[in-house]
């Protein structure tokens, strides 16, 4: 066994040791808020929001994100989505959201009916499959995860998770241990446009989301601004 498959089994091992003392939504059971700045080709573009609300046993984790690019002054790409996903008990209950791409409408609902997940979305209408989650990056489970749902279109992108190790990360003059993933489509068969492609970074105390760049037209990034 070579030294980095064996630090990916390793860290594997110690976040299913970890799901069964507590669920992993539970363990952001104080988060309120995390921004993030939206980068394309290192200019700010946008922003990108989640607010936590909390009442007894329902979590709503509230999403909007919202950009522009601009050459010369003249809006080239126009993009703003809102998002609800629900929790009860720290389990997924539903997701909704609708997206605007210039003047392009999109939107993806996730609900339950007679104990099983249906997606309505604008790129697929159907069952979801059984091992998924929304792809939303803001909770760490996503890395254990066979499949994740696009949140702009209910598409399923089966993907492949790399643990690429441990990274020190400055971000907004504040230091960083974090723990790096790369995600990739499984279906080798899909258009550029389609396949994933995703570098992520999670603080390794916390678990939070803290970065994330990918390449498409340009380079870009998530930044972590503030949490609450």
């Amino acid at each position: 066994m070579n030294k980095k498959f064996f630090l990916i089994v390793v860290f594997f091992i110690f976040l299913n040791f970890e799901n069964n003392v507590f669920a992993h939504v539970s363990h952001y059971k104080t988060l309120k808020k995390l921004e993030f700045d939206l980068y394309r080709n290192n200019k700010l573009i946008g922003t990108h929001v989640y607010t936590f609300n909390r009442k007894e046993n329902l979590l709503n984790v509230h999403s909007i994100i919202n950009f522009e690019i601009k050459k010369l002054g003249v809006t080239l790409y126009k993009y703003f989505a809102e998002g609800n996903e629900e929790y009860i008990d720290g389990k997924f209950n539903s997701f909704s959201a609708k997206t605007k791409q210039n003047k392009k409408d999109k939107f993806c609902d996730i609900y339950l009916k007679e104990d099983v997940f249906f997606i309505n979305g604008s790129s697929y209408k159907g069952k979801a499959p059984e091992n998924f989650i929304i792809g939303t990056w803001w909770n760490h489970e996503i890395v254990e995860y066979e499949a994740q749902i696009s949140a702009v279109s209910g598409r399923i992108i089966e993907q492949n998770v790399e643990f690429l190790g441990k990274e020190q990360l400055v971000i907004n003059n504040k230091r960083y241990n974090a723990l790096k993933f790369n995600f990739t489509s499984s279906d080798a068969s899909l258009s550029k446009d389609k396949k994933l492609n995703t570098t992520v970074w999670y603080d390794e105390e916390s678990l939070l989301w803290i970065k994330a760049s990918f390449e498409k037209t340009g380079f870009w990034e998530y930044r972590l601004k503030n949490i609450f």
